[in-house]
């Protein structure tokens, strides 16, 4: 039938494709023949679903083709029924990213944010992504980063740091389509003392490009917030030029977000530093938009890293909607429609009272960070393990059934580090509802995963 024969077709093309990926202007005379041979060309536009479960017919090559990794159901989508087109599973970057940004401040919601330092984070957040129907933001920081490779290596210019950065992307771009959801894969805080971490990234992402016509990342944030604004913005400028060739976005901060996270420390700035001024935001805006629309601003509202007592942390949401509103008229005839010229990110997400989150989501927040909340959720879900099962795991044999009785399966790493994972995507689930970042690609409820195998071929033992 017609599915099958675009199948087989596509399967042709695209392994001709590999053979010259190298060369687009090869791939282009070579899109064209296809086209001119007629068959190709009818199967591709027969009116076969773009989102139909077997025999998709589509010129995006992913992980799972280029790898031979199975690919079904969710991950054999090319597109999400609530989406625009250019939005599919897996990790999104240039114009798919600004569409699925863009669909997100004018749809009203945010994406959540979540640092990982392990494979098992990232497996959590993918998961609740698919489970809330959602796309999500995955980030790694520089100490993040440094721990997915391993505490064992040098970190001497990085290496250690780029190397675990690196290995998490190639990570997170295998599982997401699996997982069948959209991913931006960003990277968080780089100070100018990091710099040379984030360099070696852009490095790998220009790489990749070459083989792929894509960038490694989708993002990378450049936080200069403490040095001077001109300085700020300079470098910033000479990083989006670069970025902008290969497709990947900017994230750029203006004042300081408070608190502590991965070793930096602003438990002690000045309070005015906590609060961006418009004039700055569009001064950012005015020198960064000729080189490229492809930023987004993480403007302090009062934010702080981790979780304080009520009362001590002052947010004011309204900085941002003076902002768009300051800069729109400085634009005059040509604001967008919705006065919202800049995409705003929000920092310091964790322990946040959601009316205060959603304010920020109505002034043009298209992205919320969340840490301190996924860690605790992590080493929660250890915690209430090692409460259940307590009598089970002080020593390999010997529990309540019995002297004799072995305790293997509950001391299994994998049942701590699943218990940690649920947790995990419970909290998680909060994040997606505060953030109104709920049913948005229009898939519905995933079908239950079953460990149909046993212990030993990669099911639970508990």
């Amino acid at each position: 039938n017609l599915i099958e024969i675009a199948h087989a077709e596509r399967m042709s093309f695209l392994s001709f494709r590999r053979q010259i990926k190298g060369n687009t202007m090869k791939f282009g005379a070579a899109l064209i023949a296809a086209a001119a041979t007629g068959s190709w060309a009818d199967a591709f536009t027969s009116g076969v679903s773009r989102s139909a479960r077997v025999g998709r017919v589509s010129l995006r090559e992913g992980i799972a083709e280029e790898l031979d990794i199975p690919c079904e159901d969710e991950c054999a989508l090319d597109s999400f029924p609530n989406m625009p087109p250019s939005v599919h599973p897996g990790v999104l970057t240039g114009k798919a990213m600004v569409d699925l940004l863009d669909h997100a401040k004018e749809n009203g919601y945010a994406i959540p944010a979540v640092n990982c330092v392990s494979n098992s984070g990232i497996n959590a957040c993918l998961e609740a992504a698919r489970k809330n129907d959602a796309p999500i933001i995955i980030q790694f920081s520089s100490g993040g980063s440094q721990f997915y490779g391993g505490k064992g290596l040098d970190n001497k210019n990085f290496a250690a740091a780029i190397a675990g950065a690196v290995s998490g992307a190639f990570h997170v771009r295998t599982m997401a389509e699996q997982y069948g959801v959209p991913v931006i894969l960003h990277t968080d805080h780089c100070a100018k003392g990091l710099l040379p971490w984030v360099d070696g990234l852009v490095a790998a992402s220009e790489r990749y490009h070459a083989k792929h016509g894509e960038p490694l990342f989708s993002s990378h944030m450049i936080d200069l917030s403490e040095e001077p604004i001109e300085e700020n913005i300079d470098i910033c400028k000479d990083y989006l030029t670069r970025f902008a060739k290969i497709g990947m976005l900017l994230e750029m901060e203006l004042g300081i977000t408070g608190g502590e996270e991965d070793g930096v420390n602003n438990e002690d700035v000045d309070i005015e530093d906590l609060y961006s001024k418009p004039e700055e935001i569009f001064q950012v805006y005015d020198e960064l938009t000729p080189i490229s629309d492809q930023f987004t601003v993480a403007a302090a509202f009062g934010n702080v890293h981790g979780v304080y007592s009520p009362g001590n942390v002052k947010l004011e949401p309204k900085i941002l909607t003076r902002a768009q509103a300051y800069i729109s008229e400085k634009l005059g005839d040509k604001a967008p429609d919705d006065k919202k010229p800049v995409k705003f990110v929000f920092h310091g997400g964790s322990g946040s009272d959601v009316n205060d989150i959603q304010e920020a989501i109505g002034y043009g927040v298209v992205k919320m960070n969340i840490d301190t909340d996924t860690q605790w959720s992590y080493w929660e879900g250890v915690k209430k393990f090692e409460s259940k099962y307590h009598d089970y795991l002080q020593g390999q044999i010997g529990n309540p059934e019995g002297p004799d009785k072995p305790n293997k399966k509950y001391y299994d790493p994998r049942e701590m580090m699943r218990a940690a994972e649920v947790n995990t995507v419970e909290r998680l689930d909060q994040c997606f509802a505060d953030l109104k970042c709920v049913n948005i690609l229009g898939l519905g409820s995933p079908t239950a995963a079953e460990n149909t195998l046993g212990p030993r071929r990669g099911g639970l033992p508990v």
